[in-house]
């Protein structure tokens, strides 16, 4: 019998620009099914351009969403392009966790967070007024809080920024807007919440 799965997030999860098969959260599941893992395909509340506050009332019009057997979480960069605070971030931040949690039956083993990636290090960032230093910054910043309440819950992070920076500059990472990724920079966030989803999957079964 197949794990069910709730992926919630913006235009990261929802995978603005390539198709359904190359979002992250479906090539993971896909993965975690190559290696003998039950996990269905998820469904998807995310959108392309959501902050953490309209992700709560996406949420709110959803429910009742019932309970998930994994939850993944991955969401912030549209706070940070709109020039929102960390601070800001982080309080709303931790309501979303808490109902990561609620979804996945308080389970904090089935609940994954990624951090948001950098698209300051893209060339579409490259053309914002702020500049890749100042964006890199403070989406360090948000990350950083992300982090910190992912440890004081107990939920598992992966940092998928540095890869992001790493890779950006290469455009078969990138889709055709020179901002959101390829299925090919999914395919290497996936390669590093793999491990990390077995072992919570696995240990938590």
């Amino acid at each position: 019998m197949s794990m069910s799965y709730l992926a919630l997030g913006d235009s990261y999860t929802i995978g603005e620009a390539v198709a359904e098969n190359g979002r992250w959260p479906v090539q993971l599941a896909a993965a975690l099914r190559a290696r003998g893992i039950g996990l269905a395909d998820p469904r998807i509340i995310a959108t392309t351009g959501w902050t953490t506050d309209e992700l709560a009332t996406a949420l709110d019009l959803s429910e009742p969403l019932g309970e998930w057997d994994f939850v993944s979480l991955l969401i912030g960069v549209n706070n940070q392009y709109r020039g929102r605070s960390a601070a800001e971030y982080a309080g709303e931040f931790r309501a979303l966790l808490k109902r990561a949690l609620g979804y996945a039956r308080g389970r904090r083993e089935r609940v994954l967070v990624l951090s948001i990636p950098d698209w300051g290090a893209t060339p579409f960032g490259a053309k914002d007024a702020r500049g890749g230093a100042v964006i890199g910054a403070e989406l360090d910043a948000f990350n950083a809080a992300a982090e910190r309440l992912c440890a004081e819950y107990g939920v598992a992070y992966v940092d998928i920024a540095p890869v992001s920076r790493r890779l950006s500059a290469d455009s078969a990472m990138l889709a055709e807007d020179g901002l959101h990724p390829s299925a090919a920079m999914y395919a290497e966030w996936t390669a590093l919440a793999l491990p990390v989803a077995q072992r919570l999957l696995t240990e938590a079964a």
